[in-house]
């Protein structure tokens, strides 16, 4: 928990120590220690105070990584790209390291090759772009940005915290190829391996959603993974089969001790070998899946467990968990703000401290219902560690978790040890093919049981809401309810009902102080520009230009802001409309008394007008290629409000006009989201 706590400062308050305080500091300790040695508030308070100091200082250590000095101008760079470009809807990501920068003829060399996203304009040039390529490219760099929208993802702090020190934009034409860079580092190699696999994947038939499926659960990538097949899994409950990690780590697990544990019962002392091997075997899979952090983790906690099954009494408990979490952050600390990490772990604690107590309850003779019913324990116990965290970051709870995981458990431990034989046949190609249709039915019938299961009545629930004090709040009952349940004394169950209250406590303050207001606002969102009229019910509109919207991605970057707020889903609102207390006409919304012109063509140009139209509100967005100034013979206007789709250019060229015309403006690409309460 110090180390924990030290993370969380370093994190929020970030300062990278000089060696000479760190030595001071650990002098300090070493004193400390020593002079309240035979104290155990003094020494443990200094034990405490030394943790807290490394997770600070690890944690810093790690955000210096990032920092780049960023000129605010565009320049030449002498760039690498250390992995596969990735193709989006409009552009190619690719992921690259910056080893120099050329400024009047003068080069000069990084000491350290930042990180950075570089997008190219999708074309037949960046096409032919692969990792290990060395490229020139003239940009501007810049350091990650959020859109500034409320209760947004903070995307800025994400890519802090995965390396990336900024983004850049590399016009066509902008870039060159200069040479290519043949050197492999080990994670490099890991990747190949793995694309290796998938490869043959492909060759033995594999396509669509089983081949998507099948890549996730044996080597972790979810390139393949349409929209559709993930929402199906995440209704249902098995989006944690998805992500390769701790369960599949464990099935492998439980497979290599089945093989091994014969040998070593016969010979003892080959058991020590025969542990070190099953390590082998987890740290080989990890690599095979190109040594994600998920599995990683995951081959971690279990190589302890394995080392911890040398010692004669029961190897999982809370000290080896806590012991492997840890040695993990004492590593790499950024892990304990990945939501995997997070999962795991609380899964795993939940399932050590609730599921013997509830596997207790029944006794059962049957040995299929004993399985049965150990597993419905074992599905409980994680979603009760688990549910308040998936609610914080997914907004959902799945009713039919406990249906879900009775069949998709089992199936996936089956795909997973048929597709571990399917990679051993590959020296047999004959039997392998064949073998690869019984693989491929095993997937498909995965994937049709979920989608029943998503189409079932009330098969999730949407829109919930929570924040860190709430997830804390919600585990801090399950505690105290969990220790009344060990020791049913009358204090303890004050204890939680207090727990109780404070929990629904928090929920009323939550709906009180979230409560909808009549409102407009505009969101920062790139390709979405929306007029949001929102009532003090739960009732609201999105309001846009005849054109629809990039729907999806209004949700996706919204949908947590409106889930705090409580709102239905809104009703999208295209062309003209009409509603008790809203009237859109010709691309101008009247709503409680203000007026809003929506902007995003040429239907205003070349006309006059005697007697200009009150607008409070121009909102000018991506398509209108006009200027200021020949609208204000139509109009009066409030403000004008600037789309983020708008280029850098015409923002600035609307800003000049604005400020000579005298009339107040409003970058969203800026300033981000604007709320007027009515």
């Amino acid at each position: 928990m110090p180390l924990v706590v030290g993370i969380l400062c370093g994190d929020a308050f970030p300062h990278v120590f000089s060696v000479w305080e760190c030595g001071v500091g650990f002098l300090l300790f070493v004193f400390i220690a020593s002079r309240y040695r035979h104290t155990g508030w003094g020494y443990g308070a200094a034990v405490y105070l030394f943790l807290g100091g490394i997770g600070f200082c690890s944690m810093s250590w790690q955000q210096e990584k990032t920092a780049f000095p960023f000129s605010g101008e565009a320049a030449v760079y002498r760039v690498c790209i250390r992995e596969h470009p990735e193709e989006k809807e409009r552009s190619m990501l690719c992921r690259v390291s910056l080893t120099g920068e050329i400024r009047q003829d003068t080069v000069t060399n990084y000491s350290r090759s930042p990180f950075f996203l570089v997008y190219f304009p999708k074309d037949s040039a960046t096409a032919t772009l692969s990792r290990g390529d060395e490229l020139l490219i003239y940009t501007r760099l810049a350091p990650p940005a959020n859109n500034g929208n409320p209760d947004e993802f903070d995307y800025a702090r994400y890519l802090k915290r995965k390396g990336c020190s900024g983004t850049a934009y590399v016009a066509a034409g902008h870039w060159r190829k200069t040479g290519h860079d043949v050197s492999r580092s080990f994670g490099r190699i890991a990747l190949d391996y793995r694309e290796k696999v998938i490869d043959l994947y492909r060759s033995l038939g594999f396509k669509g959603d089983e081949l998507a499926v099948l890549s996730a659960l044996t080597v972790g990538d979810k390139e393949e993974l349409s929209d559709d097949i993930m929402e199906t899994y995440s209704v249902a409950g098995a989006s944690h089969v998805l992500a390769l990690s701790g369960l599949h780590i464990g099935f492998l697990y439980a497979l290599l001790l089945f093989v091994l544990r014969p040998l070593w019962k016969r010979w003892r002392g080959l058991k020590p070998f025969l542990l070190l091997l099953l390590i082998f075997f987890l740290v080989s899979f990890a690599f095979f899946t190109g040594l994600s952090s998920s599995v990683v983790r995951s081959v971690v906690m279990f190589s302890l467990l394995v080392l911890a099954g040398l010692q004669p009494e029961k190897p999982l408990t809370l000290n080896t968990l806590a012991a492997t979490a840890f040695l993990m952050l004492l590593c790499k600390p950024v892990w304990l703000f990945d939501v995997g990490f997070q999962l795991s772990f609380s899964a795993v604690a939940a399932i050590v401290l609730v599921q013997p107590k509830l596997y207790a309850l029944w006794k059962v003779d049957n040995r299929f219902l004993r399985y049965v019913w150990g597993l419905m324990t074992v599905s409980v116990a994680a979603q009760l560690g688990t549910a308040p965290l998936v609610a914080f970051y997914f907004s959902r709870f799945s009713t039919h978790f406990l249906l879900t995981n009775l069949w998709a458990v089992p199936m996936v431990s089956l795909v997973l040890y048929s597709a571990v034989f399917l990679l051993i046949l590959t020296l047999l190609p004959f039997v392998q093919h064949l073998f690869a249709g019984v693989v491929e039915a095993l997937v498909h019938a995965q994937n049709e049981v979920l989608r029943r299961i998503e189409h079932l009545p009330g098969a999730a629930v949407d829109g919930i809401w929570l924040d860190a004090w709430g997830v804390l709040s919600v585990y801090l009952f399950f505690g105290m309810a969990y220790y009344g349940f060990l020791r049913p004394t009358v204090r303890n169950a004050y204890l939680s009902l207090l727990a109780l209250l404070a929990v629904v406590s928090w929920h009323s303050g939550s709906m009180i102080s979230n409560a909808p207001r009549r409102s407009i606002a505009f969101y920062s969102v790139r390709g979405c520009p929306v007029v949001h009229c929102m009532t003090d019910s739960r009732r609201s509109w999105l309001a846009c230009a005849d054109s629809l919207p990039d729907v999806p991605r209004l949700y996706r970057a919204l949908s947590p802001h409106w889930n705090r707020l409580h709102l239905e889903s809104p009703r999208l609102v295209a062309g003209d409309y009409s509603a008790p207390g809203l009237s859109v006409q010709n691309q101008i919304i009247l709503y409680a008394g203000k007026r809003i012109c929506l902007l995003c063509d040429g239907r205003w140009g070349n006309k006059r007008s005697l007697r200009p139209l009150p607008v409070d509100y121009l909102y000018i967005s991506k398509g209108y290629q006009g200027g200021v100034e020949e609208l204000t013979s139509l109009f009066s206007m409030g403000m004008v409000i600037l789309d983020a789709s708008l280029s850098d250019y015409y923002q600035n060229r609307i800003a000049n006009d604005c400020i000579r015309l005298g009339i107040p403006y409003l970058s969203l690409s800026q300033k981000g989201s604007y709320r007027i309460l009515l």
